[in-house]
C-alpha cells in the first residue's frame, strides 16, 4: 500500500506529460533528489499550476507509490517571481537548478544544497549582487558541499598556512610563494584568497553576505571557469543561453 509523506522542498524542472500532466524534478530537505507526477496540473483551473512550475519552493504532499510519487498538495513559501523580470537572473536559476538535478540523488542528504540553492535564487534577486558573484559563489559552494572544493587554507606542498599567493588549478589548491614557483598556477591577490576562503568555510546562510572589488571578481571569475572545466565534466546546456 501507498502512503502519504509530506516534503520541504524545491522544484527544479518540470516537463509536460501527456495532455495535462507534469513530472517534476523537486531537490527535498527529506528524500533528496525526487520526481514526482502532478496530474491535471497543466489545467488553468489546478491548484497545482503554480506550485509545479521550476523555483517554487514550500512543502509538498506526495502519494508514494510502488515505483513513483504523486502531489497531491502543495503550500508555497516563494516562487521567486521576480527572477522572469531579469533575463541574466533567471539563466542563472535555471543553470543552478540544472545543477542540482545533476549533482543530487535520491535519498541523498542534500538539505545544504537546497539551501544553497534558496540563498543562492535569494542573492540573484538583490540588486547589491553582481550575478558573476552569485555565480562564482554558487559553483565554488556546491562543489564543496559535494567534496569536490579546492584547499584553500594552507599550501598543498608544504602545509604552510602563510603567504599563500598562487592557486594551480590542476593540483586543486593553493600554494605559498615559495612552493607557487614549482606548479602551474595563477598569481592572486590575498584579498581573492579572503573570498575564496571565506565562501568555502562559511554556512550556507551567510555565504553571500559581503562584495568584493571588480578586481578579486575578476580573479574569482576566471578561477571557477579554470575550475569547473577541470573537475566537472558534464555540459549544462543552461550556460549556452548565460554563457
Amino acid at each position: 500500500m501507498g502512503q502519504s509523506v509530506i516534503v520541504m522542498g524545491m522544484v527544479l524542472t518540470a516537463m509536460p506529460v501527456n495532455d495535462y500532466d507534469k513530472r517534476i524534478t523537486i531537490l527535498t530537505k527529506e528524500r533528496g533528489k525526487i520526481t514526482a507526477f502532478a496530474r491535471g496540473a497543466r489545467r488553468p483551473s489546478s491548484q497545482l499550476l503554480a506550485a509545479t512550475e521550476p523555483f517554487a519552493f514550500g512543502e509538498f504532499e506526495l502519494f508514494e507509490g510502488k515505483s513513483s510519487y504523486n502531489v497531491m498538495k502543495a503550500s508555497i513559501q516563494n516562487y521567486f517571481r521576480e527572477l522572469a523580470a531579469d533575463f541574466d537572473a533567471a539563466s542563472l536559476a535555471f543553470y543552478f537548478a540544472e545543477f542540482a538535478e545533476y549533482y543530487c540523488q535520491e535519498n541523498n542528504d542534500e538539505r545544504e544544497m537546497l539551501k544553497l540553492m534558496y540563498q543562492s535564487f535569494r542573492a540573484l534577486e538583490n540588486d547589491r549582487y553582481k550575478k558573476a558573484l552569485v555565480r562564482a559563489v554558487f559553483e565554488l559552494k556546491a562543489l564543496t558541499i559535494n567534496g569536490e572544493g579546492p584547499q584553500v587554507f594552507s599550501c598543498m606542498s608544504c602545509h604552510t598556512k602563510e603567504n599563500l599567493s598562487v592557486f594551480s588549478v590542476a593540483r586543486g589548491g593553493m600554494f605559498c610563494d615559495s612552493c607557487g614557483t614549482k606548479v602551474n598556477g595563477i598569481k592572486i591577490l590575498d584579498s581573492t584568497r579572503y573570498a575564496l576562503q571565506y565562501i568555502v568555510s562559511s554556512p550556507v546562510a551567510r555565504v553571500y553576505s559581503f562584495q568584493v572589488s571588480d578586481e578579486v571578481l575578476s580573479e574569482l571569475t576566471h578561477i571557477m571557469k579554470e575550475y569547473m572545466a577541470y573537475y566537472v565534466h558534464h555540459e549544462f546546456r543552461s550556460l549556452k543561453i548565460f554563457g
